[in-house]
């Protein structure tokens, strides 16, 4: 078996980043070629636009079906960023000039709903950040002393996307709406991670992203609980309702659709995730000394671990693993090649030195247990190098 990890080593390489980007599914791959022949633009009502226009809607009614909502509180955007920051400022502009004037979001979320509220800032708003303690749990006193008849829009992520923590959105959305406030949920990194049903869940809205479910980049979506308020943000053309201007990426709805048929196979690939993820865990702590894993003591993403390892800068340890085949994160990767350590884990409590010395690993669907093993060696080899090197560069600044 040893010889087998080994060779894996030396030939193959291994895809450890799920939580940046997930590859395309095979299924995928193989359709794709045929359906760049669609080439119609949805809009126009000639024979050419009949294909791309019956993938939008069958595309809907599936991703309504799976999620538990109605097709029509779907709407197609570029991705998770463009749908965060289309509720987030049209929260602004529908409550600008009223006494519904606060937001409420984390000091954890993605950059795309963290800048969309800096910039609301400027424009002259109040934004509450709720603070999250080690266990990367939010601190519900704050959040419940900061909520009023004065917020406008709550917007907390259903799950981080660095540490894989699970926030209690459901319970927070009854909150916000016991003050006759809007709910919005960055569910980004938990479609295909965890069983997801909308109606359940209770939000206003919701984002996606096609790139993080096996399907292309350039693609998401927006949840709208039918009846909630809606401003676009692009406007255009009446695509979309009239929600969303510019001619549909159908090639990218195809893609989320084509996927969203596999979304019922959540429960049993988390659960397998799960297990790798702890059987990886567990390995870790008996083979490298010192490992923490960053909110252990909460719940979490079946796939993500989150890793402080004493003893080694981060960025160097993932380049290393790179050179040997080896894909895997320090944090979020909208933030690569900031020098900076991730705001998410200083929010959390890490010291600057810990959050330097972080890794991210996170599954997906296909990662096997043979890839984890390999990984693991490879991983321990290269920490106990770097370690020496500094061990003995520290020496050798302190000789005469």
């Amino acid at each position: 078996m040893l010889d087998v990890i080994r060779e894996m080593e030396i030939k193959s390489r291994v895809y450890l980043d799920s939580n940046a980007t997930t590859g395309l599914s095979a299924e995928l791959q193989s359709q794709l070629p045929a359906f760049l022949r669609e080439f119609g633009n949805p809009s126009s009502i000639h024979w050419a636009s009949r294909g791309p226009k019956t993938v939008l809607r069958e595309t809907r009614q599936e991703l309504a079906k799976q999620l538990g909502c109605h097709p029509l509180e779907l709407v197609f955007t570029s991705g998770g960023s463009e749908s965060n920051n289309t509720v987030i400022r049209m929260a602004f502009e529908t409550f600008a000039h009223t006494e519904r004037c606060e937001f409420i979001t984390s000091q954890v979320e993605h950059p795309s709903v963290i800048k969309a509220f800096q910039n609301l800032e400027t424009l002259g708003a109040v934004v509450h950040y709720v603070p999250v303690n080690l266990d990367g749990q939010l601190d519900l006193e704050f959040f419940n002393s900061q909520l009023s008849e004065r917020t406008a829009l709550v917007s907390i992520m259903l799950a981080n996307n660095e540490t894989g923590t699970i926030f209690p959105v459901q319970a927070l959305a009854e909150k916000a709406h016991a003050v006759g406030a809007l709910f919005h949920s960055d569910c980004v990194q938990a479609l295909g991670k965890i069983p997801l049903n909308l109606q359940d869940l209770g939000v206003d809205y919701a984002s996606f992203s096609a790139h993080k479910f096996y399907a292309l980049k350039g693609s998401g979506l927006l949840y709208a609980k039918r009846g909630a308020p809606y401003v676009s943000m692009i406007h255009g053309g009446g695509q979309e309702r009239h929600r969303r201007g510019g001619t549909e990426n159908t090639l990218g709805i195809f893609a989320l659709g084509l996927q969203a048929r596999r979304l019922g196979e959540t429960a049993e690939h988390a659960e397998q995730m799960k297990d790798l993820r702890d059987y990886f865990e567990m390995k870790l702590a008996r083979d490298i000394s010192g490992v923490k894993v960053t909110a252990k003591n909460g719940p979490r993403l079946p796939n993500t671990s989150s890793l402080v390892i004493p003893g080694v800068d981060g960025e160097t340890l993932l380049m290393s693993l790179d050179l040997k085949g080896y894909a895997v994160s320090t944090g979020a990767a909208c933030s690569s090649g900031n020098p900076e350590p991730s705001p998410v884990l200083l929010a959390m409590g890490l010291s600057r030195e810990e959050a330097q010395s972080s890794l991210r690993v996170s599954l997906g669907w296909e990662t096997t247990v043979e890839e984890i093993d390999a990984f693991l060696l490879t991983l321990k080899k290269t920490v106990e190098h770097l370690r020496a090197l500094q061990t003995h560069g520290a020496s050798h600044d302190l000789s005469p």
